[in-house]
């Protein structure tokens, strides 16, 4: 009795996953199809596209990868470019493990570890208490499959549509990184300061004789690391809150 009150538990939880999973596997779609569209670009088929979406689960590393693999890089560029651009997620990872019940096995934390992303931390961040794996999984059964799907979708389309509008459609995953950025640099000066400047040394980094000669994963990686030193040591977390307890 015990066991099948426990499985229906889990079956609650995992569907209540799959509700909240619902518009964020809308969202998916819509921004994979664009990835897609560079994928194209970089010579994947829709399988490939699928196969790349459904194990990294990142648009940011997926944008980093296909474009270093359009300019054929090296194996060693692409990952490194793409471990520099997923690094957020150690972060959220660890913030995660502190949420786990002891007795959670090792193999749910690992399950659940593998498919942190943004939007399924925020929702999983948001339910308070500790985390049930099977809300995850309930999130990520959806989610996952409409990231892998739009992919793939956008590779077939950018195999039908013609260049003009491929070309067209292929700005809107540039339109999607604005609106992320935009938002957290008009609540936060600092924020504001590092976009601009990582954009007039992308500008100038692109020019420079020596950075110049450089392919743009390798100067994208040297740059991540410089920025972000440097708003490290400009604006520490613990000084924004020792303020906000002042």
């Amino acid at each position: 009795m015990m066991e099948e009150r426990l499985s229906t538990s889990r079956r609650a939880v995992f569907m209540e996953g799959v509700h909240d999973g619902v518009p964020i596997a809308l969202g998916y779609f819509v921004v994979a199809f664009t990835l897609g569209i560079l994928a194209k670009t970089a010579g994947l088929t829709p399988w490939q596209g699928f196969v790349t979406s459904a194990v990294n689960i990142a648009s940011a590393g997926e944008y980093a990868g296909f474009t270093v693999i359009a300019a054929q890089a090296p194996y060693v560029e692409i990952a490194l470019l793409t471990l520099v651009a997923n690094a957020r997620y150690f972060l959220m990872s660890a913030a995660l493990s502190q949420r786990f019940s002891p007795e959670t096995p090792l193999l749910h934390r690992l399950a659940v570890s593998f498919g942190v992303t943004d939007e399924v931390f925020g929702i999983t961040v948001a339910r308070g208490g500790t985390v049930n794996p099977y809300y995850n999984y309930g999130a990520l059964a959806i989610s996952v499959p409409a990231w892998s799907a739009g992919t793939s979708a956008g590779i077939l389309a950018g195999g039908i549509l013609p260049s003009a509008v491929v070309s067209a459609l292929s700005v809107a995953l540039y339109g999607m990184f604005v609106w992320v950025i935009l938002p957290a640099a008009k609540k936060n000066r600092p924020i504001a300061g590092m976009v601009l400047l990582s954009c007039v040394l992308s500008l100038a980094a692109t020019y420079a004789p020596v950075t110049g000669e450089l392919s743009g994963g390798t100067r994208t990686i040297l740059l991540t690391f410089l920025i972000a030193g440097v708003g490290a040591a400009l604006f520490p977390i613990h000084e924004e809150q020792e303020g906000d307890h002042e």
